[in-house]
């Protein structure tokens, strides 16, 4: 299979994964924050951004996603890498650190801790958003996202302040959003349920979540940390869905705690 990928920057090896709809330029506000004290390695997965789709014999499921990535990993040479994970790339990254293929793991926004009826709402305004850009031509949505009103309108249930958001960062989304040869697939194989059931026991895991996230409410952040007790829940303050954008500097210091070396604890011995 191929895989676009960016690598770059120096120390301990941090996977960084994207939302549905989205691409790894994503995390281009944060990366710049990070490279000097690790090695990001930010990836579109398959059938988003510049990475092909899977074929159509392949299943579309975590399984599969966590199989694949093991795989990317083995190929980059990078082995147990510290993963964050957004939405539905945060979800993935959840179930990397069960399988032992991450060193750590940090989820944002995690999808697949809603309810039935939490679903049904998130997959609604997906969709809507998904076929309200379907046919805009690029000059029409760099007209829109150029305009502060437009921005608020077309990225409200994403961003906290939709308004502040760069311009040409809203126009890169919204044609990522447009032009994801996965999205609906994924959306249908996110009807599965039980995404993700267990705990993670041996691996430090992070989960932060925006105070304003509109299209995951904060309070799943309680169900996912109550499945895995020994999370660190993070809240993100005045941040929506996408806080790549709201708030890079925050989030890049929460992903540089995160991924820290962990102390290395010194077996006693007994001097007689």
């Amino acid at each position: 299979m191929t895989v676009a990928y960016e690598r770059q920057g120096t120390g301990e090896a941090v996977v960084l994964l994207h939302g549905l709809g989205c691409h790894r330029q994503a995390w281009d506000a944060v990366v710049p924050l990070l490279t000097g004290r690790r090695e990001i390695i930010a990836m579109d997965l398959p059938g988003f951004g510049q990475s092909p789709d899977l074929d159509r014999g392949v299943p579309r499921d975590l399984e599969t996603a966590v199989a694949w990535l093991g795989s990317v990993f083995t190929a980059l040479g990078v082995e147990r890498p510290h993963v964050v994970g957004h939405s539905l790339g945060g979800l993935i990254a959840l179930r990397l650190g069960q399988a032992g293929l991450a060193r750590s793991v940090t989820a944002l926004a995690p999808a697949g801790f809603w309810t039935p009826a939490e679903r049904r709402y998130a997959y609604a305004l997906l969709t809507a958003a998904h076929q309200g850009v379907r046919l805009l031509p690029d000059r029409a949505l760099e007209a829109l996202a150029d305009t502060a009103a437009a921005r608020a309108v077309l990225t409200g249930t994403l961003y906290g302040q939709a308004s502040l958001c760069p311009p040409h960062a809203v126009a890169s989304a919204l044609r990522m959003l447009r032009d994801s040869a996965a999205f609906q697939a994924t959306l249908r194989a996110g009807r599965a349920p039980h995404l993700f059931a267990g705990d993670i026991p041996d691996v430090p895991v992070t989960i932060a979540w925006g105070t304003r996230d509109r299209l995951l409410p904060p309070k799943q952040a309680a169900r996912a940390q109550a499945m895995i007790p020994g999370a660190r829940l993070v809240p993100l303050p005045d941040c929506g869905h996408v806080p790549m954008l709201d708030a890079p500097e925050l989030l890049a210091r929460v992903i540089l705690q995160a991924t820290a070396p962990q102390p290395t604890r010194r077996m006693a011995t007994d001097e007689r």
